[in-house]
């Protein structure tokens, strides 16, 4: 058992809070930078795709920041919470207080690459399937980041396992944050890896792109039987979340891309 009482200000410095929320972005990011140039030289020294400069994603970088941030907090906004968003416009802003939806995100990030890939006369899936392969740690990150704040959390439980999330009651819960920490995170990172960096993989543009949408679809599907739903949304029809809902879109979105790049 865990009493999680963790403080979600990492820094405050004369009233400034820096939040552990924010560092997991700008750690997720960092480091994802930092792997995508290293798997950019990876494929350029075994001839798997176009050749591309590793420096290319020095430039994307501020393009993916502002997909990141703007897509995930509009998902948010609009797809768990929009009537409280509505009442309070100036609190859409609030970022740091928690509250960005991985889908949102998402379709931020591919919005920024096409319009990046365009202007850079770039194939946009070979730039999406680096992203993929790194985009795990973010979400690693993030994950780690929403445990920290207390939300998010999982259903009551009596397992060894369970954490007391004081802010919320006083309940053994699961850790659902850790879960898709690990999962959606940390083994998904590595089955891309393996997968894509393999000495024998013959690169085919979009398939890797494809791969992950499947497999983050299918853990968070899963894991989401352990997390509490949305209190705001609760269930859908035939008892799933929205989460799951998207999930399932996002997994048949995977199928079709593959079998059309293949």
């Amino acid at each position: 058992m865990f009493i999680h009482n963790i403080d979600p200000v990492a820094i405050n410095f004369f009233n400034i809070e820096i939040r552990w929320y924010s560092l997991a972005y700008i750690a997720g990011i960092l480091l994802g930078w930092f792997f995508s140039k290293r798997i950019i030289e990876n494929l350029n020294s075994n001839n798997k795709l176009e050749k591309i400069n590793p420096k290319i994603f020095d430039e994307l970088i501020p393009y993916l920041v502002l997909g990141i941030i703007i897509g995930g907090r509009l998902g948010y906004v609009i797809i768990y919470n929009l009537e409280y968003y509505l009442k309070n416009l100036l609190n859409i802003f609030f970022i740091w207080e928690g509250g960005m939806s991985f889908h949102g995100g998402l379709i931020g990030i591919i919005i920024a690459v096409i319009i990046f890939c365009k202007k850079n006369n770039i194939k946009t899936f070979i730039i999406l399937d680096i992203i993929s392969i790194v985009a795990p740690i973010g979400i690693f990150f993030g994950r780690i980041a929403n445990f920290i704040n207390g939300e998010l959390y999982g259903k009551l439980t009596k397992g060894s396992l369970g954490v007391i999330f004081q802010n919320i009651d006083n309940n053994l819960r699961h850790p659902s944050q850790l879960y898709e920490a690990t999962a959606e995170g940390l083994l998904l990172f590595l089955i891309l890896c393996f997968f894509a960096l393999k000495k024998k993989y013959i690169y085919r543009s979009g398939i890797t792109s494809g791969l992950f949408l499947i497999l983050y679809s299918f853990f968070r599907f899963f894991l989401e039987y352990f997390r509490e739903p949305d209190v705001q949304i609760g269930y859908l029809m035939l008892k799933i979340t929205t989460g799951q809902l998207l999930s399932l879109i996002m997994f048949f979105v995977g199928i079709v891309l593959i079998y059309k790049k293949k």
